[in-house]
């Protein structure tokens, strides 16, 4: 039995110099990201920043948090991304000013096109607006918009887009109730 020349199998989903990208940043994250102690959250950025990210102020990311391609990572100002939480971004992720991703949150940018033989890797933009909060366990899959202050609770699964100051939770999610507008933060002169 011949296997097909197309075979998605037996051909790589992306690029030489993202493969080489990404081996790269492996290196670094093993070896200079991860081992870096909690408080060095400045450090961290600064080496995402090397790797493309584009990074607001005073960023922190944990040294457990799983960045898999910074050049496709964009963040605003004072965002929080827990240990354990990952970032999976064949296309760009945004977290604006003050979201939060929380403890083994995973966003997910892409996946494969289940109806077609061939199997190809699809990736979309995912997008988590100002004082939005993504808890611990959730997962937003790609393409979805996370609205300024919204939350998506603890082991939640956002298939679809979330709307501005309101909290989800289930899977997939579904408005639980509005949330309080807190715009505080925003308007401070800390950024």
């Amino acid at each position: 039995m011949s296997l097909s020349k197309k075979n998605p199998f037996h051909h790589p989903s992306f690029t030489l110099k993202n493969r080489l990208g990404r081996l790269c940043w492996s290196f670094v994250y093993v070896l200079l990201f991860r081992p870096s102690p909690r408080p060095l959250h400045g450090w961290r950025s600064f080496l995402l920043s090397c790797f493309g990210a584009k990074l607001g102020k005073k960023c922190h990311f944990y040294p457990k948090c799983r960045v898999w391609a910074p050049w496709n990572l964009e963040c605003g100002n004072h965002v929080g991304v827990a240990d354990e939480a990952e970032i999976y971004n064949p296309a760009k992720i945004v977290l604006d000013d003050y979201a939060t991703v929380s403890q083994g949150a995973y966003l997910c940018g892409a996946s494969h096109d289940v109806d077609d033989p061939d199997f190809p890797l699809i990736a979309d933009e995912i997008y988590i607006g100002k004082q939005a909060w993504i808890c611990a366990r959730a997962t937003v899959l790609m393409g979805v918009r996370v609205e300024d202050g919204a939350v998506l609770a603890i082991n939640s699964l956002a298939t679809k887009d979330l709307g501005t100051w309101v909290i989800y939770g289930g899977i997939p999610a579904h408005e639980i109730r509005k949330r309080r507008q807190n715009d505080t933060l925003l308007n401070t002169k800390q950024i």
